[in-house]
């Protein structure tokens, strides 16, 4: 029981890394707005963060979806993560 506590905190640790890490990109976007910087270089920062935010989304929410089912229903979560998640 305490190994499946680490672990839990350990994902956590690494959840609130990725959103802090996200939170620097947004202040970035918007100092590079502010600075009136080019619009390739903005939408290629706004991709970047569209696709750390899609990531964390995926591992918070295969994350709770883990740690709400049991074995049997595990094969028919993945189908629908990998669905919901594309």
């Amino acid at each position: 029981m305490a190994f499946k506590n680490t672990i839990t905190i350990n994902a956590e640790d690494k959840t609130i890394a990725q959103l802090k890490r996200i939170r620097g990109q947004v202040d970035g976007l918007i100092r590079m707005y502010q600075d009136e910087r080019s619009c390739v270089e903005i939408a290629q920062q706004i991709t970047a963060v569209r696709n750390s935010l899609a990531r964390v989304s995926r591992d918070v929410l295969t994350g709770a979806a883990n740690r709400c089912v049991n074995d049997r229903e595990q094969k028919q979560l993945n189908s629908i993560l990998k669905e919901l998640l594309k």
